[in-house]
């Protein structure tokens, strides 16, 4: 792929008026459903835990929204659901225990599951009470998917799965993880030999174990299987065709606003201390961080018309996660240059945000794959490696 297909990858592309038309109900359902939620906690962002508000979006069908209709779905377009995430996340709703079910579990299904694992998994997560995470980086490995040792081995009866995985957000709290595993000894195609399964995680054999963080929060987790059984019925798509299957999930992980909007919370206090007559320096830097987030914004949305159109935009989702997490993480720097309060756990609402992000932002960098995975996709695109 030359540099300039990597460039067309990003062509822009509108949000559809038909789309746009729910944003305004949205936003007056957040209004009243989040009118008591302090600032910190909305700094959480899309890693905010709050299952009865996942239940109240399925009621709503603005879970699993591209779904069709016979799995519980609304068969909207990728742009409508789009819309619906941005206004959750810039208002800091709770949105992470259905969030990976939603995002990446879903459409995976969707795409490579049997009809048995469609008609059993997707309606729960349309209806915002079935939880999934995702079992791929391990000890060792890092964001090098192709390194794993977990190891699914067959028997009489399906698989025997063995190994760790860890980083695995909210595994503490979901019901049921889809996992990369080796199902072919490793040989000099280093992309081969690997499967993707669901594991309930209530098996016998599974040892969960909460990662805690610097805010004090888990919702990182290391997890241990030790010969815990699984069915055939419980492969997911083609054996030995999980790196297609990851790098094609992956693409759902990477691109969308979440990338972007991790800081909003601190955005939104940062300007309501600045006030309506900024500094010359403060009017600078508030100026930049809204360029480079329409700039974002609009590669992000590339991405979705692309996954709309049915393409696998993965180069282009990694440049989208690559600058949104830069960016992310400058955030609480700038702040800390252009306003002289400290971070504090109790202080202002500003204070208090910006002590939760300057210790949460370190970790958005580990979230969908490290700089250095990012940018060798790139570099591969772009034939530099």
């Amino acid at each position: 792929m030359t540099g300039a297909h990597v460039l067309t990858q990003l062509r822009y592309s509108r949000i559809p008026a038909a789309a746009e038309d729910l944003r305004q109900e949205v936003r007056a359902f957040l209004d009243e459903a989040l009118l008591d939620l302090q600032a910190v906690r909305r700094a959480d962002s899309w890693m905010g835990f709050d299952a009865q508000f996942s239940r109240r979006l399925g009621e709503r069908g603005w879970i699993g929204m591209t779904l069709p209709n016979c799995y519980g779905g609304r068969e909207t377009s990728a742009f409508a659901r789009y819309v619906v995430i941005e206004e959750l996340l810039a208002a800091g709703a709770p949105v992470s225990a259905h969030w990976i079910a939603d995002r990446q579990s879903a459409p995976m299904l969707l795409r490579y599951g049997t009809e048995a694992q469609k008609e059993r998994f997707l309606p729960g997560i349309c209806r915002g009470e079935s939880f999934f995470c995702i079992g791929m980086s391990e000890p060792g490995s890092g964001s090098d998917l192709a390194s794993i040792t977990t190891r699914a081995r067959r028997n009489a009866n399906g698989w025997i799965l063995n190994g760790r995985k860890i980083w695995t957000t909210n595994a503490h709290r979901s019901h049921f993880m889809i996992t990369l595993a080796r199902t072919e000894d490793k040989t000099t195609e280093r992309h081969r030999g690997m499967s993707q399964f669901i594991v309930d995680l209530k098996k016998p054999g599974i040892d969960i174990r909460p990662i805690r963080d610097l805010t004090g929060d888990e919702h990182f987790n290391e997890v241990v299987f030790e010969n815990v059984e699984l069915s055939e019925g419980d492969l997911v798509g083609g054996e030995g065709a999980g790196w297609a299957q990851v790098t094609a999930e992956l693409a759902y992980e990477r691109s969308g606003p979440e990338r972007i909007l991790s800081c909003m919370a601190l955005v939104n206090t940062l300007i309501d201390t600045v006030g309506r007559s900024p500094n010359a320096l403060q009017a600078r830097e508030l100026g930049r961080i809204a360029a480079r987030i329409f700039m974002l914004r609009k590669m992000s949305i590339a991405v979705t018309a692309q996954l709309q159109a049915g393409e696998n935009p993965a180069v282009a989702a990694a440049c989208v996660k690559d600058l949104g997490v830069t960016l992310e993480q400058e955030i609480p720097e700038i702040a800390q240059a252009i306003v002289d309060l400290e971070p504090s756990s109790d202080g202002s609402d500003y204070e208090k945000v910006l002590g939760h992000l300057t210790q949460l932002a370190p970790s958005f960098s580990l979230r969908g794959g490290t700089r250095e995975i990012l940018r060798g996709i790139i570099a591969r695109s772009l034939e530099l490696r």
